[in-house]
């Protein structure tokens, strides 16, 4: 318990400092969402410490994730006469990027010859985790895998997401949150957050509706791309 809990400490140190690092950089590839993690991963192989160990504290974190998630709520509400005037517009690309990122894992896992387990395992990678984590069991998938690919496109769209944007000289609030809190979920939302607190509360609000889209649109396009 007590190496649990000085774990725990020493992630949230080191957050802390990558999170400093990163403001004081603005280098993408210096976000705490990917130093942290590497960081920890290279403490816990030199150390030796076991998973179960570090998690004994680190489970605490996790369990985070719920009131996190409810507490956004709260920009949501400070901005709910822009949601009621968008929000035609913002089910519309929410449902078409939910479709899109279906369809595109399918055909992902068929290129890559995965096997069955490891497809369906892809299929929600664009759903928060929890969620993403159900829809893969209840589609044949492994939910621990699962969450792997959710870190993976989350952590890509959060560092690439800003750079299409400029790309394709998108600049309206709406559509860059609905971007990222469709293809990135929690993470996409951090970063929407970063660039206004608009922006990240049309993307909080994508991401809820991109898991109850993906949820319902699942079980129908796997039974046609994936006969």
């Amino acid at each position: 318990m007590i190496i649990g809990l000085l774990l725990l400490i020493l992630t949230i140190g080191v957050y802390l400092l990558s999170k400093r690092v990163y403001v004081l950089s603005s280098k993408i590839y210096a976000s705490p969402l990917i130093v942290t993690p590497l960081l920890i991963v290279t403490f816990l192989l030199m150390t030796g410490i076991s998973y179960d160990s570090y998690n004994a504290g680190g489970k605490w974190l996790t369990q985070l994730l719920q009131p996190a998630t409810v507490a956004f709520a709260i920009p949501l509400h400070k901005n709910f006469k822009v949601l009621k005037k968008h929000a035609a517009e913002i089910a519309a690309g929410v449902l078409s990027g939910s479709v899109t990122a279906v369809i595109t894992s399918v055909f992902m896992a068929k290129w890559l010859h995965l096997s069955s387990d490891l497809a369906t395992s892809l299929v929600p990678r664009s759903v928060t985790t929890p969620i993403a984590m159900n829809i893969s069991q209840n589609i044949g998938g492994v939910p621990n895998i699962t969450a792997v690919f959710v870190i993976l496109t989350g952590i890509l769209g959060a560092m690439m997401g800003p750079s299409v944007m400029r790309l394709f000289r998108i600049d309206n609030e709406i559509a860059r949150g609905v971007s990222l809190g469709t293809a990135a979920h929690g993470t996409g939302t951090s970063k929407a957050f970063e660039l206004s607190s608009l922006t990240g509360t049309i993307s909080s609000i994508s991401m809820i509706l991109s898991a109850v889209f993906t949820l319902g649109v699942t079980p129908l396009l796997l039974s046609v791309f994936l006969r």
